[in-house]
């Protein structure tokens, strides 16, 4: 009996210091799966930016795609802090009209928002698409990183080689995106008939389906 009540207690300490030095370990572990976590989420939830003239007209080909959170439309690629839609109208800012893209890139990849946004603009035009003059109404595309910006590459090699012919829409940085005034966001189902009427008179779609044919407007991902 005495040698097992010496024994108990100093079992006892070694599985304490066991379990100390097991407790910063698991903490780490913890961490470490955390960042992985966070890195993944955030991976996952990234933004496109694309300019293909009214800004109204490009958020519909977007918001029925899986993946896609939002859209909004905005400015970008100019000085002026705060832009209002009459600064950009008037032209001179630098900046373009463009709808920015929350998506889910694991629902959804880059390639694949690209593929919708050549199908939606009339790239052989210059400071221009279908009515709407002026540099502001410029197709581009605004990268967010490396990938996002070889991937555009890409693509636009893809256009010129289908085409044959040089492509107008610019491949730039992304700079400050300033949102839109609200009365312009989701214009389409705000104003149906007031948008639907714009996007006729402006020859958006005979312009696409001219370019583009069955392809014009882009696929519907599932």
């Amino acid at each position: 009996m005495t040698r097992l009540s010496l024994l108990r207690p100093l079992t006892l300490c070694i599985m304490a210091v066991a379990g100390l030095a097991s407790a910063p370990l698991y903490a780490q572990s913890s961490q470490d799966q955390s960042s992985q976590d966070q890195a993944s989420q955030e991976h996952a939830h990234a933004e496109a930016t694309f300019a293909g003239g009214c800004f109204w007209c490009m958020e519909p080909p977007y918001d029925n795609q899986p993946g896609v959170s939002a859209t909004i439309s905005g400015y970008i690629g100019g000085e002026l802090e705060n832009p209002s839609y009459e600064d950009i109208s008037r032209g001179g800012t630098g900046h373009a009209e463009v709808v920015q893209i929350e998506y889910d890139s694991e629902q959804i990849s880059y390639a694949q928002l690209l593929e919708i946004f050549w199908r939606n603009i009339d790239p052989f035009a210059v400071d221009r698409q279908f009515c709407d003059v002026g540099d502001q109404y410029r197709s581009a595309i605004f990268y967010h990183n490396d990938e996002q910006r070889e991937l555009a590459e890409a693509s636009k090699a893809e256009m010129e080689a289908r085409f044959d012919r040089e492509i107008a829409t610019q491949i730039v940085p992304a700079t400050t995106f300033w949102p839109a005034e609200e009365y312009h966001q989701d214009y389409y189902q705000k104003n149906p008939v007031r948008y639907k009427f714009y996007r006729f008179s402006c020859g958006r779609d005979g312009r696409l389906e001219e370019v583009w044919g069955e392809e014009a407007g882009g696929p519907t991902f599932e």
